[in-house]
């Protein structure tokens, strides 16, 4: 592919021969972010290799640069090629060392055809909104297309129910003429939003559809990888539409409705082509129907575990829409049950950049969040992130240089538009981005929050003079809001470092369960060097876990910090940092401080854009993500387990890169996928 701009071949080579400085190296010296790296981010070449951490480097950082000069040039703005060489350099030195990474989508398609070629950032973009209150009497169905698209593409969305407000009318439509679907993204989406239309304009007519060109169950899927699942989860997502609506002409739509359809959707997207996905739905504080949304005994179907008939509540996080000030007594015991509903001021979201900050409105069009709640959003507006990794930095001079080429790289995507127009239009007037850090917790538990108050006011003062200098030689807005705290997951784990502002699971000693599919050629390397490993629970048949015993810096886990100290560094970071929202999961002891939800949500009324809980107990699932080990069972693991070679693996021996959807985190990740539905 040609770029227009690219590293000095020597330059680069340079970097060949270096040890990539990895995180969470395990007991047998085996790095668990180079792991995640080749099965996550390397993508296979034309010669059939796989991509080397400085292949990676090279490809973002050609393709971000390349985005900037076609722009200059394209506008005739000035560029200076010396200039560019310098500062691309710096950007890839700061990049392999893991000083800052793009978002995992950025990682995967940055400096590929399907963004550099096709002029459209869509790919690159983590995660959207889109409001109901869109609904219109032409084309009912505009929001749930632009959800079904979007998360195609695995752009994770939010949605709310507020067009259950404009009086929409159910029709029963007469059975039209025969409509073969494309197989493609486009046939697939016009087809569901098709079928909305017939039931909700008068005078429209259903049509009957035919599968038999869309490709076959296992067929490969070229630009995003992974393998077709054939038509039956579009052929289940139809006959669902269907079921909301028969006999119901002359009622009207509903909150409940909306809600079905947004899941259903995901449900389709996630059993299809997309493994994974991720959904916000937003409701009323007084909705009894919302906060019931995940109740069994109120809505059964929704809540089915029944494998046969299975149910579709599973697919979205809900969220309450709240003002400071608001009785949340009535949530409270949801809560504490099952840590839903979250809570999202959207009062304070639009008045508030940083809340150490006066309100400046800037917001104020703002119409909801992200699935993970880490921006705001108006609806069609889809959300620019990048990461940061404090711990890897040895001064606040050294961690303000890296944000020059962080935020640049989220600045650049900004240049380049979507496929949708209307989200164009928002975008390129708010050139919204969200730069983002990890390592939060570590730090603070390391050199103390003062130091970390410290780099964040400085870092973002850093960030603003960046972006008034870059947005005047680029010649468009300067950003509405610059900076972030995403719940970040698998691209922290590169560099070892905690997720956003989250403790680790694990704490200092723990165990890292890595889900990897049974035909992936690494996992005899991981049998053969003696590592657990075992037949996943929800789907044996086809994906196996490994188990990689790690000594991480991490001074605490999760379990050993309170549910306030866990709230105060989330307001901390609000207050300090991020101008869009910070995206926080609090977790909490079931047995212990479920009673302490209501104090703290009453305590920080204003402190927070958003917040999320989630129940801890004693529970115990199989094969969890991280589970806490001692000393003495790391120190057997060391002599137990032996270092792999992947210089085959690099050489081919490997499946390809699966990539990554919206926000990459295990908390924000929808993690219950059925292989039957």
């Amino acid at each position: 592919m040609a770029l227009s701009f690219r590293l000095a071949d020597e330059y680069v080579s340079s970097y060949r021969e270096k040890a990539v400085p990895w995180g969470y190296k395990d007991a047998a010296g085996n790095s668990v972010g180079e792991i995640t790296f080749l099965r996550t981010y390397s993508r296979l070449k034309l010669d059939g290799t796989k991509e080397t951490w400085v292949d990676v480097c090279e490809r973002v950082i050609n393709g971000m640069y390349s985005l900037q000069k076609d722009h200059a040039k394209t506008n005739r703005l000035p560029w200076n090629d010396a200039k560019a060489q310098a500062s691309a350099k710096e950007a890839f030195d700061r990049l392999f060392n893991l000083k800052w990474t793009p978002p995992g989508r950025g990682l995967w398609v940055m400096g590929t055809p399907l963004v550099n070629e096709q002029r459209n950032s869509a790919a690159l973009q983590n995660c959207a909104f889109v409001s109901t209150e869109s609904m219109t009497k032409i084309n009912p169905a505009k929001p749930f297309t632009f959800l079904m698209e979007a998360s195609m593409l695995g752009v994770g969305v939010g949605i709310d129910d507020k067009g259950a407000d404009k009086d929409f009318t159910i029709y029963e439509p007469q059975e039209g003429d025969t409509y073969v679907i494309p197989d493609t993204r486009e046939g697939w989406v016009d087809s569901v939003g098709t079928l909305i239309n017939a039931y909700l304009r008068p005078d429209s007519k259903t049509p009957v559809f035919r599968y038999e060109e869309i490709r076959p169950a296992g067929t490969p899927i070229k630009t995003f990888g992974g393998t077709a699942a054939g038509h039956e989860p579009l052929e289940r997502l139809h006959n669902h539409i269907h079921r909301i609506f028969k006999g119901r002409g002359g009622e009207k739509l509903t909150r409940k409705d909306i809600a079905d359809i947004g899941n259903l959707i995901g449900v389709c997207v996630v059993s299809g082509n997309v493994r994974r996905s991720a959904e916000l739905l937003m409701g009323r504080l007084d909705d009894k129907d919302f906060l019931n949304l995940k109740n069994p005994a109120v809505y059964p179907e929704r809540n089915s575990y029944d494998s046969k008939n299975p149910g579709w509540a599973w697919m979205s996080n809900n969220s309450v829409e709240v003002c400071v000030g608001d009785d949340l007594s009535h949530i409270v015991e949801g809560i504490s049950l099952n840590g839903e509903p979250g809570v999202i001021w959207m009062d304070v979201t639009r008045k508030y950049g940083r809340l150490i900050d006066p309100p400046n409105n800037k917001d104020w069009r703002a119409a909801g969040y992200n699935p993970c709640a880490e921006q705001s959003l108006e609806s069609f507006e889809c959300c620019t992130l990048v990461e940061t990794y404090l711990n890897r930095h040895e001064s606040l001079d050294d961690y303000k240089r890296t944000l020059k080429f962080a935020y640049l790289y989220a600045k650049t995507v900004t240049l380049l538009p979507t496929h949708w127009e209307e989200t164009n239009a928002i975008m390129q007037r708010n050139r919204r981005i969200g730069t983002s850090m990890s390592g939060v917790a570590n730090f603070a538990d390391i050199k103390g929050l003062p130091a970390l108050r410290e780099w964040m006011d400085a870092g973002y003062q850093v960030i603003q003079n960046y972006d008034k200098s870059y947005s005047e030689w680029l010649g468009i807005r300067e950003s509405i809001k610059t900076t972030t705290i995403k719940p970040s997951g698998t691209v922290s784990i590169l560099a070892g470092e905690s997720p956003g502002v989250h403790w680790t699971p694990g704490g200092e000693y723990f165990l890292r369960a890595i889900r990897f599919a049974n035909e992936d050629p690494m996992l005899p390397l991981f049998k053969m060097a003696n590592y657990r490993v075992e037949p996943a629970s929800e789907s044996p048949d086809t994906t196996s876990v490994v188990f990689f015993p790690i000594k991480s810096q991490a001074k605490r886990s999760e379990k050993d910090v309170s549910v306030f100290e866990k709230m105060s560094l989330a307001a901390a970071a609000q207050r300090h940092w991020s101008d869009n929202s910070v995206s926080v999961t609090v977790s909490f002891n079931m047995e212990t401080e479920k009673d302490h939800i209501g104090t703290v949500l009453h305590m920080f009324d204003g402190q927070l854009k958003t917040v999320s809980f989630l129940p801890m107990g004693n529970a115990v699932y199989p094969q969890m993500p991280y589970t806490q080990i001692n000393a003495e069972e790391y120190e057997e693991a060391t002599m137990k387990l032996f270092p792999i070679d992947f210089s085959g693996v690099y050489a081919g021996l490997a499946s390809d890169a699966i990539g990554e959807a919206y926000c990459t985190t295990d908390a924000c990740e929808v993690k219950l996928i059925r292989d039957n539905q």
